[in-house]
């Protein structure tokens, strides 16, 4: 696994990364969250022996990064924020380059080369000089050098900025495809991106930690957690009738929609889908939260901002 013990990142008299410690196992997909110069990044370039920490030690599958950064990196499949490569070359041609830099040769070398351009839809453009892409597909050719000679650990600053909503799915759906065998750590500020592949989140502000818990169990800290959302069309005394339920604590209207907010311990469903029954109210739209990741991440880094 990886672990992270009192890791401390210092550029002067400013601290990026204070005191960071936890650690990764197999088959987790770590949610790397944290607002603008929280120190995401400048962890994630430590972990991959990019930055050397002021102090604190890292470990990859019991290889110390400071010790032994050549086998370390051998795990290690990186895409950086920005996806940087050689603009000149062709992605055929920067993909091999990667290729023989990671120890690839001959047949083994292009089969697996085939093998992620299929995975990452880049046959069309293997031709192509790289700086004639779209961010869409520097990007594609950013994780294909990342998973290139198949890592043990992939680390991903931003792995969808830049693509549309059908390639931000199929990165998702390679992302847990990956996950079953490797360690998969994941920066980003995009809190649907988390829940969406996630099975654990770290928000960190400041360069400290400031929670560490499933995107499930982050959202249940929500104050919509539990809350019922509807439309109700013409219902003008819904709101009145619903705060006299025992399980309501408050309901608020944005416009045509109304939150029912639950009491603590209690489920809203029941009750509320009973009163539009009782009252024949036309429903447009109903659903039960799950909680809202957003709020919670607002919250939690609030302070520290």
């Amino acid at each position: 696994m990886i672990r992270i013990d009192n890791l401390t990142k210092s550029y002067g008299p400013f601290t990026a990364v204070k005191g960071l410690s936890f650690s990764v196992a197999p088959g987790e997909v770590l949610g790397f969250l944290g607002p603008n110069g929280a120190g995401k990044s400048t962890t994630m370039k430590m972990i991959t022996g990019y930055l050397a920490p002021s102090s604190g030690r890292i470990t990859v599958f019991d290889h110390d990064v400071a010790e032994a950064p050549v086998q370390t990196k051998q795990l290690i499949g990186y895409l950086p924020e920005g996806a940087p490569s050689y603009e000149a070359m062709t992605v055929q041609q920067f993909l091999r380059f990667v290729g023989r830099v990671r120890g690839l040769r001959g047949t083994a070398l292009e089969q697996r080369l085939s093998q992620v351009a299929a995975q990452l839809q880049l046959d069309a453009v293997l031709p192509q000089t790289i700086e004639t892409l779209s961010k869409g597909f520097k990007r594609r050719v950013g994780l294909a050098q990342a998973i290139l000679h198949d890592p043990r650990v992939l680390i991903l600053d931003e792995p969808t900025d830049g693509l549309d909503p059908n390639q931000k799915q199929e990165v998702r759906n390679l992302i847990a495809s990956l996950s079953r065998d490797k360690i998969v750590i994941v920066s980003t500020h995009i809190l649907e991106e988390v829940a969406a592949v996630c099975s654990r989140a770290i928000i960190i502000a400041g360069g400290r930690m400031l929670a560490d818990d499933t995107p499930q169990q982050l959202a249940a800290r929500s104050r919509y957690h539990g809350a019922v959302s509807m439309i109700l069309p013409g219902a003008t005394n819904a709101e009145s009738e619903l705060v006299k339920l025992p399980q309501v604590a408050s309901v608020e209207v944005d416009q045509e929609r109304l939150v029912v907010f639950p009491k603590a311990g209690e489920s809203l469903f029941a009750p509320v889908n009973e009163l539009i029954q009782r009252h024949q109210w036309q429903v447009e739209a109903l659903h039960v939260e799950r909680g809202r990741l957003d709020e919670v991440f607002r919250d939690i880094t609030r302070e520290v901002a």
